[in-house]
């Protein structure tokens, strides 16, 4: 697509493909463009310079577009790509691929009663020293009502991005669902660690750490590595690692997640973890110019622990995409890693993100439009066996369902449903369920829907944080 470039009457540079540029490209004149067109343009130099499907894009004139979402919808490949986006907020964005959310913190599951139609939604987990936390809110809970009015597919999702609520918990009783208690909030500014919780059991006769773990950001690798130390110290025999609601994140946390925990032959020997497929112009780039960390991400020896694991039992659920999966797919050449929970989202490739400045060297051509960004996909990972396109995610080796309505324990707890799978399968004795089963009947009920902020489609994504802009080829 040229259309653009008849426009414009200075060109400072000569485009190249099969070259690196050390520069952004020069400025492109304005001739009188409005803001949505040259966040069109902006669009267009992206998409077709670096999106995984570049060759597929349509010919569409972006001069005549006047939605600049609408417009970008237009060129995402739709038969393979369910995930590219662009937004014009990228500093909220950014801000919460690095676990910094305007939030209540906690992590919710939406359902909907099938006798009324009536819709709910109960905590999965909350995140320590936050709003959730401090109103004593705790995984389980069931919320029936915000804001003294109705749930319902208009506005549930504002119990995850309003700035302030108020909820009615609810409880289960022979008549049922009776109100119980309210809640009110305020959402803060947070920073919020991952590594969620870890904890040591003894059953069976072996010493089980757990680490639950809530979405790869390589900030909190140091968080990880107290984890892992503490584990080691505690001398546990095995391991399980509870993805279950991780949407995915960077690659460098993924690198360091899998390199602390795979075989020491593999680790030490920096062996292939997965490898990439880029567009045609780049995978030819970066192979004639043998630019090997393009091109795959290898285990690093150079993690502070070791724990030199055999098996690992990852449970998970539908909420287990992009870096979780990779977690899954890149350690099973090398170890036997056990899958217990429900299938997992399916989401094989990666993407990076661009903003205006990656493009173009002139601030004053694009300040009026600065915070708009671009998270195209890029590239699709396989494992070294070549494990790739699993569109329809992993099916569990064990399948047990989540059932956040029916006697929920606490994440960490023994008795806990995914977790109990997983002793009894490490052990091959059975856990002895101490708490008494209710006798209340529970309504008939689906799961629609999951989730924790505004941005929930947008993290799962698998960030590649090995790219450099001025090495776009452009």
């Amino acid at each position: 697509m040229k259309t653009i470039k008849n426009l414009i009457t200075l060109l400072a540079v000569v485009l190249f493909i099969a070259s690196c540029q050390d520069e952004p490209l020069p400025p492109v004149e304005d001739e009188g463009l409005s803001t949505t067109q040259k966040v069109n343009v902006f669009i267009e130099d992206v998409m077709e310079d670096i999106y995984l499907w570049a060759d597929d894009i349509p010919d569409i004139d972006p001069l005549t577009e006047t939605d600049s979402k609408a417009y970008f919808d237009k060129l995402v490949y739709s038969e393979d790509d369910k995930w590219s986006f662009i937004t014009d907020d990228i500093e909220a964005l950014e801000n919460s691929f690095q676990g910094i959310e305007t939030s209540y913190g906690w992590s919710l599951t939406f359902g909907r009663f099938s006798n009324t139609n009536n819709l709910f939604a109960i905590v999965e987990f909350v995140y320590p020293n936050t709003p959730a936390s401090k109103a004593g809110l705790k995984r389980g809970d069931l919320i029936i009502s915000m804001s003294d009015g109705d749930i319902t597919d208009n506005n549930y999702r504002d119990l995850l991005y309003s700035e302030s609520l108020s909820v009615t918990l609810g409880v289960i009783t022979t008549g049922g669902i009776a109100p119980s208690s309210k809640v009110s909030m305020t959402a803060k500014e947070l920073n919020l660690n991952p590594v969620v919780f870890t904890n040591v059991i003894e059953h069976g006769g072996r010493k089980i750490g757990y680490i639950f773990y809530a979405q790869y950001i390589g900030d909190y690798n140091s968080s990880l590595d107290t984890a892992f130390q503490h584990l080691m110290n505690e001398n546990i025999t095995d391991l399980v690692l509870d993805l279950r609601y991780n949407p995915g994140g960077g690659t460098d946390a993924a690198q360091h997640l899998c390199s602390s925990l795979a075989p020491l032959d593999a680790v030490d020997a920096e062996r292939t973890l997965v490898s990439f497929r880029w567009n045609t112009k780049y995978q030819e780039y970066w192979e004639n110019n043998n630019v090997t960390q393009q091109l795959k991400i290898n285990f690093t020896n150079d993690v502070p622990h070791k724990m030199d694991l055999d098996n690992l039992y990852v449970l998970t659920g539908g909420g287990t995409a992009s870096a979780s999966e990779l977690t899954i797919t890149g350690l099973k050449p090398y170890m036997n890693v056990k899958t217990i929970g429900a299938t997992t989202f399916g989401k094989y490739t990666a993407s990076i993100t661009f903003k205006p400045e990656d493009f173009y060297d002139n601030k004053l051509y694009y300040e009026e439009f600065d915070n708009w960004g671009i998270q195209p996909i890029v590239l699709r990972y396989a494992n070294s066996q070549g494990v790739t396109d699993f569109k329809d995610g992993f099916s569990p080796d064990i399948e047990i369902d989540d059932l956040l309505l029916e006697g929920v324990m606490p994440l960490g707890n023994k008795e806990e449903l995914l977790l109990k799978a997983a002793l009894e399968e490490i052990t091959g004795v059975e856990v002895i369920a101490m708490a008494t089963k209710s006798a209340v009947k529970i309504p008939e009920y689906t799961f629609f829907d999951r989730g924790f902020s505004k941005f929930d489609v947008n993290k799962r994504e698998l960030l590649f944080e090995q790219f450099d802009s001025k090495i776009l080829l452009k």
